[in-house]
């Protein structure tokens, strides 16, 4: 028989009524959490963790599944409304333009890019705060999309990312160890080794968006700053550039990744 649906309280949360709203209109078309996937290629598994609020949908999950289900927008507003704010501070809009991106290239000086963390390694850095992980977990949807196709990303980490301890050698092995595995056609990860470089003040971002234009993300002691400045996109592009030219291939740097994990968290 069928496994019946969690209880679900809407009051106890944003991701939850939100959840609440999806079964609703899911049950009112007849569909089951498989059939509804299909229609918009999202896995049934998918769509059932965020009827049980258990994961953070992206806002084009809010829209596809209110296209599906004929919600009349209500997906979308209550993503807009409720859940925007509820998974990132209000200054933390740059999942907007990362979601919008053709083009990612990040260079992070102290942790993993979040794009590119485990869930393990991203609550040892958020001090266990489940939503917040959730949402982090959530952003990497984008690399994992279909329509529209998912961006393109180069991450350049500096060779210290490596060897700092987050969590212990369980969590450091499993979060190498995922760096090697996701290394695609679409995405490409690069170590820098340790030593002085124009990475040296601090982790960024720069997101080339579908109409080329340019958004970039600075990494801040109290917080991040997003920013279309053509000076400093100029500067953030030539910085990269010059980190990027002297990481190391592909290549050598998985190879240096998997003897790290070995070496260092074995």
């Amino acid at each position: 028989m069928p496994r019946r649906p969690n209880p679900l309280d809407p009051s106890s949360s944003p991701l939850a009524l939100f959840g609440s709203e999806l079964r609703f209109l899911r049950e009112r078309a007849a569909l089951s959490q498989d059939q509804v996937g299909a229609k918009a290629n999202y896995s049934g598994s998918h769509i059932g963790s965020i009827e049980r609020a258990e994961d953070m949908p992206l806002r084009d999950f809010a829209v596809k599944m209110d296209k599906v289900l004929n919600g009349n927008g209500i997906l979308p507003r209550l993503w807009d409304g409720l859940l925007k704010r509820s998974v990132h501070p209000p200054w933390f809009d740059w999942p907007i333009h990362e979601a919008a991106a053709d083009l990612l290239r990040s260079f992070h000086l102290a942790v993993v890019d979040g794009l590119l963390q485990t869930e393990a390694y991203a609550r040892v850095l958020l001090h266990g705060d489940e939503q917040a992980v959730r949402a982090r977990m959530a952003r990497q949807e984008l690399l994992r999309r279909t329509e529209p196709d998912p961006p393109y990303l180069v991450s350049v980490l500096d060779e210290s990312v490596l060897w700092r301890d987050i969590g212990g050698p369980e969590v450091m092995r499993e979060q190498l160890q995922h760096l090697v595995s996701v290394v695609s056609e679409r995405i490409s990860v690069h170590v820098l080794p340790c030593g002085l470089h124009r990475g040296i003040n601090g982790s960024f971002i720069l997101a080339t968006l579908e109409d080329r234009r340019e958004v970039a993300y600075e990494e801040a002691a109290a917080r991040g700053i997003t920013t279309g400045e053509p000076k400093v996109l100029a500067t953030l592009t030539e910085r990269f550039e010059s980190i990027r030219s002297r990481a190391l291939p592909v290549d050598q740097s998985l190879d240096l990744i998997m003897r790290t994990a070995k070496q260092r968290w074995s």
